[in-house]
């Protein structure tokens, strides 16, 4: 069985978020099994999101009429089980629109339709490139004081939390020209691929929060723009994600992640802190690894090697780097392969590279992420 992260995604966009060159498509790495933006493909579901997607028929399939019935029967029990008004819900489930678009990109290729080979000098060569180095300098000179508070805060340097802004929308030039009412509603309610009933549950759980977060003011869900897989604002955040990770620059309750920078900077920091990022850590630890290290990668997003274990099996410390408290953290041996070479680079990572995985589960987006942060601190 191959590894999670192995499995070709049908929705994954880096911005899955989105690490592709346009949050309206799909990348061509079938090294992603991220949402348009994972934190809400790996945001935990809550029992009143779970409830929510008991009360519906199967997604795939529908006619009209049993797809405004069943939007119906979610509405109402949203409206119940989160305390919302039930016809200001109903209201913005009748102003959602089928969206055609959305369904192709989502539609899963025809059986036996062979899949384009992985290419990690591809994918890596779409976001760490002078048009993204050049503007991501740029970003972080413009809001370096920003930049300056949020890593001051939270620990994460502010290079990483340029580049995955940089990777996710060109630093807010390409947030998605998608009504997220309409993305949301359509993957919910007619996803196309019967075999995959998780999807559409993971897109009615988005839906409800993205009402949720429209009718308690935060939101205007018949307005806003996202990607093809509901994906919104400048980091590209699920609903989900905006309800438990975004956070306001100046302290308010009102956040603004579409027109925010400041907004988003900070909720990009918060959101990897919350899953696990390590202040001080590197993303790669500068370890020179034997010829047998590809026996060592598991193909996870979890870190489950350490140092001396890496060191047993013949790894060493790189020429003329330092110990660092690397050598104290969890590891875990990445490949990121060039399939129609037959030729992979393998890289020692510690947690914090995991961490990006949380924001798209891809080992080719977090390391894209990696590398243009270090172009980017560059002097």
């Amino acid at each position: 069985m191959l590894p999670m992260y192995r499995l070709a995604s049908l929705l994954g966009c880096a911005a899955l978020l989105s690490a592709c060159s346009s949050p309206n498509r799909p990348p061509a790495d079938a090294n992603n099994n991220s949402v348009n933006t994972p934190p809400a493909a790996t945001a935990p579901k809550s029992t009143d999101n779970n409830a929510l997607a008991n009360h519906l028929p199967p997604a795939a399939g529908h006619t009209p009429a049993t797809r405004r019935a069943a939007m119906q029967r979610f509405g109402i029990e949203l409206a119940k089980t989160r305390n919302l008004s039930e016809p200001a819900v109903l209201a913005l489930l009748n102003d959602a629109r089928y969206n055609e678009a959305v369904i192709r990109i989502v539609t899963p290729p025809a059986v036996g339709q062979p899949r384009a080979p992985r290419s990690w000098k591809q994918y890596r060569g779409r976001f760490v490139e002078p048009i993204r180095i050049n503007q991501g300098r740029a970003f972080m000179e413009q809001y370096s004081s920003e930049l300056k508070r949020a890593s001051e805060r939270y620990g994460v340097p502010e290079n990483i939390i340029a580049a995955i802004i940089g990777v996710e929308t060109l630093y807010g030039r390409s947030q998605g020209n998608f009504r997220a009412l309409d993305a949301l509603a359509s993957l919910a309610f007619d996803y196309p691929d019967p075999k995959r009933p998780d999807r559409a549950e993971l897109f009615r759980n988005q839906l409800a929060d993205l009402i949720e977060l429209d009718l308690t003011g935060r939101i205007d869900a018949r307005t806003i723009k996202a990607s093809y897989a509901g994906a919104i604002g400048i980091p590209q955040f699920m609903p989900g994600s905006i309800k438990r990770f975004a956070v306001s620059a100046s302290g308010t309750t009102q956040i603004n992640l579409s027109g925010s920078v400041p907004d988003a900077i900070m909720s990009v920091a918060n959101f990897l802190v919350e899953h696990g990022w390590q202040r001080g850590l590197p993303v790669f630890a500068p370890v020179t690894l034997p010829a047998s290290a590809s026996k060592l990668v598991d193909g996870g997003l979890k870190p489950t090697l350490d140092w001396p274990q890496l060191r047993a099996a013949g790894a060493r410390l790189a020429p003329g780097a330092a110990e660092g408290p690397w050598m104290r953290s969890a590891l875990g041996v990445i490949d990121l392969p060039e399939e129609s070479a037959g030729t992979v680079e393998l890289r020692t990572a510690t947690q914090n590279f995991f961490t990006i995985t949380q924001y798209n589960r891809s080992y080719f987006y977090a390391a894209s992420v990696a590398d243009l942060a270090a172009e980017l601190g560059k002097p």
